[in-house]
C-alpha cells in the first residue's frame, strides 16, 4: 500500500510533464491532509489533543511522506492538526509554519509556497475549502467527521493545476 501510495503521488507530480521538455519548469505541489484523530470526551473542548489513534496516524503520515523532499509543512494554530503535522515536519527538520483556516491561499500563502513542495494539515471543513481556493472550483465538500486518510494532492505548472484525492489508512 505504501508503495502504491509513493508511486501515485509520483506519478500525479510528473503530470503536466512533457518527455520533449528540457527545461525544469518551476511546479508547486501540495499535500493536503486532515488532522488525525482528536479526543471527544470533552465536547467543551475547543482545542483537543489527539487520541492515542490520532497519535498513531500522525507517524504513519510521515512515513508516507518520507520518500517526499517536502520544502514546507503548515498547520492552523490547533493543538490536534499542529500534532498531526509535528511528525512529519520533524521528519525531514523543518519548522511548521502556522495560517490562518479563515484566510486561506492568501498572497502570503502563495508567495511563500510557490515552486515547493509543501504539506498542510487542516481540518474536514477547511481543507477541502483550501483545495477549492487553490483549483478555482468548488469541487470537494467537507470530509466526513469519521474520515482522518484523505490525501488531497495538487500541483501547479505554468499557471495549469492537477488534482487529485487519494484515501491512506
Amino acid at each position: 500500500m505504501k508503495f502504491l501510495s509513493i508511486l501515485l503521488i509520483f506519478l500525479f507530480s510528473l503530470m503536466g510533464c512533457s518527455q520533449n521538455e528540457l527545461k525544469k519548469e518551476e511546479t508547486t505541489t501540495y499535500f493536503f491532509i486532515r488532522h488525525t484523530e482528536k479526543d471527544l470526551s470533552n465536547p467543551k473542548n475547543k482545542d483537543p489533543e489527539l487520541t492515542e489513534e490520532g497519535k498513531i496516524r500522525a507517524q504513519k503520515w510521515a512515513k508516507v511522506f518520507s520518500e517526499v523532499k517536502l520544502d514546507m509543512v503548515f498547520s492552523t494554530d490547533y493543538t490536534r492538526t499542529r500534532n498531526t503535522a509535528k511528525p512529519i515536519a520533524e521528519s525531514q527538520n523543518l519548522e511548521i509554519v502556522l495560517y490562518d483556516p479563515g484566510n486561506l491561499n492568501d498572497l502570503d500563502f502563495q508567495e511563500k509556497s510557490k515552486g515547493k513542495t509543501c504539506v498542510i494539515v487542516g481540518h474536514s471543513n477547511t481543507t477541502p475549502d483550501f483545495v477549492n481556493k487553490i483549483i478555482g472550483n468548488k469541487k470537494y465538500s467537507s470530509i466526513d467527521e469519521k474520515i482522518y486518510g484523505k490525501l488531497f494532492v495538487i500541483t501547479i505548472q505554468n499557471d495549469e493545476i492537477a488534482d487529485l484525492v487519494l484515501t491512506i489508512d
